[in-house]
């Protein structure tokens, strides 16, 4: 999706679980919902 955008060099790291300590974790883990780090780079048009 980033690289449909523009954005090149995209990496993206492992899962995170966002919702550690919260008080939806359980929900969360039965969705299995984590968080990814990424980063991306959008080249900038401007410059020549």
């Amino acid at each position: 999706m980033l690289e449909e955008i523009g954005f090149t060099g995209v990496a993206i790291g492992a899962p995170v679980d966002t919702f550690q300590g919260a008080s939806g974790e359980r929900n969360a883990r039965r969705f299995e919902v984590y968080g990814y780090p990424f980063l991306a780079i959008k080249p900038c048009q401007y410059l020549t």
